[in-house]
């Protein structure tokens, strides 16, 4: 089924065999603001095959019901863990299968190029990375669902990028996450 998306919205996906953070934005040129931003618990499924079938079938009605054009994925990070990665790696194919039968574009990003383009630290930390997301979309995200703010920040990062926004400091780089709050006293609670 090729859905026929709607260009001014993007689907964030952050992969993950327990927990599938999605993220809707629409944009609104120069800005873009959060449709719906939640996350899939598959840990109630017994089998890793049951939590992949999940995944793909959910996947695919978030898009029915939001239409989007694009889906922005985090891809795997490396980790030491090879049984892990395999598991993430089939989670993120799954996820993108889902999105290119539907007809979206699909765009990986590093998990270091998100942090980037939303923090300008690609460094930074998961609460961090919420944070600003928090204050620069004007929104409140629950802290439990990091998954949620990760798919969000990936949808984010792929509107700055592919519609030509600049970065959350202007294009500004900053050494460290303290001398970003030094400059940006107004941004802070």
């Amino acid at each position: 089924m090729d859905v026929k998306g709607d260009s001014k919205k993007i689907l964030g996906v952050d992969p993950g065999t327990n927990i599938t953070g999605y993220a809707i934005i629409e944009i609104d040129q120069p800005k873009c603001s959060v449709i719906t931003c939640g996350v899939f618990d598959l840990r109630k499924h017994a089998d890793h095959q049951s939590k992949l079938k999940e995944i793909f079938l959910q996947l695919q009605e978030i898009i029915e019901t939001y239409l989007p054009a694009h889906m922005a994925i985090e891809s795997p990070f490396h980790g030491k863990n090879v049984q892990s990665m395999l598991k993430l790696g089939r989670a993120q194919g799954v996820a993108m299968a889902a999105g290119m039968t539907m007809g979206l574009e699909i765009h990986e990003y590093a998990p270091k190029k998100i942090k980037q383009a939303i923090t300008g630290n690609g460094n930074a930390s998961k609460e961090q990375v919420a944070k600003m997301l928090e204050t620069r979309m004007n929104i409140s995200l629950d802290k439990r669902l990091t998954d949620a703010s990760d798919a969000l920040a990936t949808a984010v990062c792929h509107f700055q990028r592919a519609f030509g926004t600049t970065s959350t400091q202007d294009q500004k780089k900053y050494k460290d996450w303290k001398s970003f709050v030094k400059m940006n006293q107004h941004k802070v609670n």
